[in-house]
């Protein structure tokens, strides 16, 4: 009988601080998260050196809570693991230097960890993942669509050439008047209201598979500010459905393009803005109506933003190949598939 792995994992990419304790890279032990939503909703978006000094104060209270909640110490590990990139280089080097410092102290092999990867493999935590996998990241940093031909083989298919998906939702929410961060409520709005806008689909059109989403955002502020100008009233529910009813035209017509392209049998969504339901609901009946026998997986809410759980069961296959970081390890803000 193999013996179980248990590997200790951080992310502090953006604005959450997470621990987690991860068995075999499929079962949570523990999941700490610290997040710092409200320290930063008065200035309608992440401050990197507030973010920074939120994580300093918060990681080690982390570590504690996530090895107590696990019921493991530091000789039960087999590893660490922690995300270098992509995100915000103050928040990203806490997490290292933390994770560093275990390994080093408790002589552990060090993982680095793709922070997007970690979305992807999220659903580890949710199904026996089946490649080659197409996987559809939507957050508020990325909208990309990857396909993925093995463990940890990664073939970037689209990306986006401007504003990331969730961006778009958190520009246009501070013009409807939603605190930060706004996808939970336009989504909300949206399911309310009617596609009456006609807002732009962007680059549907074009023969690729990436996303613009800039001219959308744009297209909405334009018309609440004309508005604005000769005092009509919008109504706020119907903005928020033609927002949203463009984003996911745009999403879904990428994303079935590219499965025409490379037939496969799971799509894989993950990051922040697949906690979306419009986005959940959409991609279940557009399956649906082209009779695909595909599986379709979503990971769930609580693991749809950042968090370690996810970093964890990426490190896994990483440490299954040996795929080990020295202690000089370094922070990369701008961390692609492709630079691996």
């Amino acid at each position: 009988m193999e013996k179980d792995t248990l590997i200790m994992s951080f992310e502090s990419s953006c604005d959450e601080t997470s621990v987690a304790i991860i068995k075999n890279g499929k079962e949570i032990l523990s999941n700490i998260i610290a997040t710092q939503i409200k320290s930063h909703q008065r200035f309608g978006g992440v401050v990197p050196e507030v973010a920074s000094r939120h994580h300093v104060e918060e990681v080690t209270h982390c570590i504690n809570l996530a090895l107590d909640e696990a019921k493991v110490g530091y000789s039960d590990l087999d590893a660490v693991a922690v995300t270098y990139g992509p995100g915000l280089v103050g928040s990203l080097l806490i997490g290292i230097m933390a994770a560093k410092t275990v390994a080093f102290a408790h002589n552990l092999p060090l993982i680095k960890v793709n922070h997007l990867a970690g979305h992807i493999y999220s659903a580890n935590f949710v199904t026996d993942l089946q490649y080659p996998f197409m996987s559809l990241l939507v957050s508020g940093g990325h909208t990309e669509i990857v396909l993925v031909t093995a463990p940890g083989v990664f073939h970037t298919l689209g990306d986006t050439r401007d504003d990331a998906v969730g961006e778009a939702y958190d520009k246009i929410g501070r013009i409807l008047g939603i605190n930060y961060p706004a996808g939970k409520k336009v989504d909300q709005m949206a399911a309310k209201g009617k596609d009456t806008f006609n807002f732009p689909r962007a680059m549907v059109q074009e023969d690729n598979l990436d996303f613009s989403f800039s001219g959308l955002k744009s297209a909405f502020i334009n018309r609440v500010h004309h508005a604005d100008q000769i005092h009509e009233q919008l109504n706020k529910d119907d903005l928020a459905a033609s927002f949203q009813g463009a984003v996911l035209d745009i999403l879904s017509n990428k994303t079935f393009r590219a499965l025409k392209q490379h037939p496969v049998k799971q799509l894989i969504v993950g990051g922040g803005v697949s906690a979306n339901q419009g986005l959940r609901k959409r991609l279940a009946e557009e399956i649906e109506k082209r009779h695909m026998d595909m599986e379709l997986v979503f990971p769930p809410l609580r693991l749809c933003g950042d968090n370690a759980a996810m970093i964890g069961a990426m490190a896994q296959i990483q440490y299954d190949k040996g795929d080990f970081a020295k202690l000089d390890l370094n922070a990369d803000p701008s961390l692609d598939f492709d630079m691996e």
